[in-house]
């Protein structure tokens, strides 16, 4: 018969017992307790977007496309500028006279700034127009097929 130890089972004999040194005590200034950051809460939503309002579509279209209208133009009138400055403009004029076998050929600036007005015009006016048509488009396929699914996870940390 051995001890009442070795009768014990190996979760249940008691274990040897370290101590922990000790280093003498500093004073230590308070500071108000920190709490540790919480947890961060996590909430998951899904949401299906059945229907675009149109008339959201327009005037969100109507506003994105003009300012693009506008970016262009400056960009383009901009790039005149420099290529005119640098003497682009006139190596073209004369390769275009020599082409037609004229003397006195020459871009009319105003003309060429109204025409790409004019079209750029054309052209937001035929995008506002595929963008409401793609929103009526969506609105008939998300009655048939349910629209589009997303996942909206909402985070509810604390400073």
């Amino acid at each position: 018969m051995g001890s009442a130890a070795d009768d014990l089972s190996p979760e249940i004999a008691p274990r040897a017992r370290v101590r922990p040194t000790r280093r003498p005590a500093r004073p230590v200034e308070r500071a108000a307790p920190i709490a540790p950051p919480a947890p961060a809460a996590h909430r998951r939503y899904r949401q299906t977007i059945a229907r675009v309002d149109l008339w959201s579509v327009l005037r969100v279209s109507v506003c994105f496309y003009l300012c693009g209208m506008a970016v262009l133009l400056v960009a383009l009138v901009v790039l005149w500028s420099v290529a005119d400055a640098v003497g682009v403009i006139h190596h073209v004029e004369a390769f275009f006279g020599d082409l037609l076998q004229t003397k006195n050929f020459s871009f009319l600036d105003g003309a060429i700034l109204r025409g790409a007005l004019l079209i750029c015009a054309v052209l937001t006016i035929l995008e506002i127009v595929i963008t409401v048509i793609a929103a009526c488009f969506y609105n008939l396929f998300a009655e048939l097929f349910g629209g589009i699914e997303i996942s909206i996870v909402e985070d509810e940390t604390l400073p």
